[in-house]
């Protein structure tokens, strides 16, 4: 635990002399980074001198709270990196993942059969690898279209091959926004699965679920991570945090307020992890 302290202070000293040093430096470097996004660093795909710039870049923005800008990192990060993200760590959601959120899933699918609504369209954001909604596939037999919805375009044409012998699902690369703007209104369940709307803003999840609110009944299962220090009760707007540079949420006030009803809230500590897991399902019927 000391060595770790050290070694927080030591990069923090890092950053705030060599780093800042570097970004003055290298512009060029800086557009580099933030155009291929900053949201995270996996095994070596960063040398040194560019994790201390991307710490700055992001600690910057944080301190001047542009949500906005780092917004637009996260999702040219997801857009231009997600399949590299995917490659990478994709038997977590097998062998961790999956098992881990089992019991939360067989609640959503009880609250579906328990509805006397057929529900037609069950849509994941951020579909990843797509193990998931493969995985929920096999769940709801009745809901005729099961869409996966990823802005890594690269991830999608994986996506469709991987999956082509299962008819129902269907895989799409974009922004859910863009997609919800072209869809009419139907019965709908929505799902995030572990870290998705985390990369919106306040501002745009607002939009967002009082659009879906728009759209005729819907359930949203929103598995989101949030920092464990949020006080939403004294601070219940959304905040950056983490080295991400994500943001927490408080997903049940965000819902509430756009017209959604509340059927099932909790939050799950993950093993190692230092943030909290919120786990909130809703409806607007």
């Amino acid at each position: 635990m000391i060595k770790g302290k050290i070694r927080s202070v030591f990069v923090t000293f890092l950053t705030a002399t060599l780093g800042n040093l570097l970004v003055v430096m290298n512009p060029k470097k800086v557009k580099e980074l933030s155009d291929k996004g900053l949201t995270l660093v996996l095994g070596d795909n960063l040398t040194l001198s560019e994790r201390l710039m991307r710490r700055v870049i992001l600690k910057k923005l944080e301190k001047n709270g542009d949500h906005d800008k780092l917004a637009q990192l996260h999702k040219a990060y997801w857009i231009k990196q997600g399949d590299d993200f995917v490659n990478k760590t994709q038997d977590n959601i097998d062998n961790i993942h999956l098992p881990a959120y089992k019991n939360a899933l067989d609640i959503l699918e009880s609250e579906i059969s328990n509805e006397s609504i057929n529900f037609e369209k069950l849509i994941e954001i951020g579909t990843g690898n797509g193990k998931v909604l493969n995985y929920l596939s096999l769940s709801y037999p009745d809901i005729g279209e099961m869409i996966g919805i990823d802005l890594s375009k690269e991830q999608t044409k994986i996506n469709r091959i991987n999956y082509e012998n299962n008819s129902r699902l269907e895989f799409v690369d974009g922004d859910v926004l863009d997609w919800i703007a072209n869809h009419q209104r139907g019965n709908m369940v929505f799902l995030t699965f572990r870290g998705v709307l985390e990369y919106f803003t306040q501002k745009q999840l607002i939009s967002f679920f009082e659009k879906l609110n728009g759209l005729g009944n819907v359930i949203f299962f929103a598995i989101e991570p949030i920092d464990a220090l949020n006080d939403f009760e004294t601070f219940p707007d959304s905040k950056v945090y983490g080295i991400e540079g994500g943001f927490s949420h408080n997903y049940v006030k965000l819902f509430e307020d756009a017209g959604f009803k509340v059927w099932y809230n909790e939050r799950k500590k993950e093993p190692n992890q230092i943030n909290l897991m919120s786990i909130v399902g809703v409806k607007n019927y």
